[in-house]
């Protein structure tokens, strides 16, 4: 007979963090501003309009007009859970991007970046990685134990993702839910304050202007600074 695991250990002087309540978030790269539809949602849905496929895996969109996209963004910013964020990086000045905290739940320290949608300009740049690392920044710093990253179990592309910024695979949730009419099984990743230490070298290295070569590609790759960090690989990649 398997013995029992043995209670877990105490929780000793934590206290349960705040709720997220910045309205900007600065990087050497990226600028995150609280999503408003008067300020930001002509541009995103600009940005957005270059490539239809980045809603393949999300419940909503694509837009057809950027009358429609500002409903829904007036919409989605009436709650505080998901609380969403628009992702300006500096080298264009053109809000490109969003992503949200959600699932906040302060009393056990636990916080979810999601509904990260990259438009093409955005994607694998420097700004979009800041921006991830901004986010995380900010949870484990407020004193947040736990940040997580879930996704449609078919987009491989979000699963590389959270593992090239340091999320461990937990495992896999079949038949979660339904989007629009079909099955989703939900690929789950977390990292935890016992990484925060390790990922946050690793992301500063990473982002620092020395790793990157006069053409700006990069000299070494976050996913093998973040490796070293992670407990668990995703089996599917």
């Amino acid at each position: 007979m398997t013995p029992e695991k043995p209670i877990d250990r105490p929780i000793l002087d934590w206290r349960a963090p705040e709720r997220p309540n910045l309205d900007a978030m600065e990087g050497r790269y990226v600028r995150l501003e609280r999503l408003q539809p008067d300020l930001h949602a002509a541009d995103l849905h600009r940005a957005n309009s270059a490539n239809t496929d980045i809603w393949n895996f999300l419940s909503y969109g694509p837009f057809t007009s950027a009358a429609t996209y500002h409903r829904w963004v007036r919409e989605i910013t009436e709650g505080n859970d998901p609380l969403f964020y628009a992702i300006k990086p500096h080298a264009t000045g053109n809000f490109s991007g969003v992503a949200s905290y959600l699932r906040i739940s302060p009393e056990v320290g636990s916080i979810e970046v999601g509904h990260v949608n990259f438009s093409q300009e955005l994607q694998r740049t420097p700004a979009a990685t800041e921006a991830i690392f901004l986010m995380m920044s900010w949870a484990f710093e407020a004193g947040y134990r736990r940040f997580e990253w879930k996704c449609d179990a078919g987009n491989i592309g979000s699963r590389r993702a959270a593992q090239r910024f340091g999320f461990s695979y937990e495992g896999l949730f079949r038949q979660a839910t339904i989007v629009r009419g079909r099955n989703r099984d939900t690929a789950w990743f977390a990292c935890i304050d016992a990484d925060w230490p390790a990922l946050k070298e690793a992301f500063t290295a990473w982002l620092d202007p020395s790793n990157f070569d006069a053409e700006g590609r990069q000299i070494e790759s976050l996913k093998s600074l973040t490796g070293l960090v992670r407990v668990t690989s995703d089996p599917a990649l």
